[in-house]
């Protein structure tokens, strides 16, 4: 109930206001029937301005820290996302994986729609990011297909650490829906997962006009984080 509230009568129609997104492609969203929305992802607002404006309702995967965080503000965090029928998935140790594509396929198993960023966190710097194949798990394990999205504009009105967005107007682009029922049966394939995941990728570039990356977001800015811990600590000579 909370989620319909907050779509028609609280924060979508403020988005919409804000933000004046330009939506193409909305008609690639199946208007019933299970299927995965699979996107880039730039900045928070993602999670916001998506929902806004699509006619359906839609359930991401979103990382656990967003319902454990301190204080007061952690409180809120949490109240929003689960009132606004998000899943917490703990992205650390062998089984998150795993754990993310069971919560995954139980939203497909009801015929919901399913939001999935496959870079498997936000771009610290505006590039897409290799892809997790765990979007090709859960396509091929549901036999659903998958809509390529790319957010644009959001990273430029909210880079990662910036509280507050600007208000600038951003476009939505949705594409074909991918098919992908030539590889029934193949969900354990390794190189059928790359493929799958590669296909979908290549997809969400083609609307996005990012520039590719072929590397885990992660391991890029983990090194990158090592590389300025290191300028900033230089080892002593002996």
């Amino acid at each position: 109930m909370f989620y319909y509230v907050l779509k028609y009568v609280v924060l979508g129609p403020l988005l919409r206001l804000l933000f004046r997104p330009r939506i193409e492609g909305l008609e690639h969203v199946p208007a019933d029937g299970a299927a995965i929305v699979a996107g880039n992802h730039l900045s928070f607002s993602d999670h916001f301005l998506m929902p806004a404006i699509l006619k359906r309702r839609i359930t991401f995967l979103a990382k656990a820290e967003y319902f454990t965080g301190p204080g007061l503000k952690g409180r809120l965090t949490a109240a929003f996302f689960r009132s606004a029928g998000q899943i917490p998935v703990d992205r650390s140790g062998k089984e998150a994986g795993q754990a993310a594509i069971r919560e995954g396929l139980g939203v497909l198993g009801k015929g919901e729609l399913l939001g999935i960023y496959p870079e498997g966190t936000r771009s610290h710097d505006g590039r897409l990011y290799k892809g997790k194949v765990g979007v090709a798990v859960m396509a091929l394990t549901a036999r659903v297909p998958v809509v390529p999205c790319a957010m644009v504009g959001t990273f430029e009105i909210q880079p990662p650490g910036q509280v507050l967005p600007k208000i600038k107007r951003v476009t939505i682009r949705f594409g074909e829906p991918l098919d992908f029922s030539r590889y029934e049966g193949m969900e354990h394939e390794k190189a059928v997962l790359r493929a799958v995941t590669d296909e979908i990728m290549y997809e969400i570039l083609a609307l996005s006009g990012q520039q590719y990356v072929d590397e885990y977001a992660v391991k890029v800015k983990a090194a990158q984080a090592g590389e300025s811990k290191g300028r900033r600590f230089p080892r002593l000579r002996r």
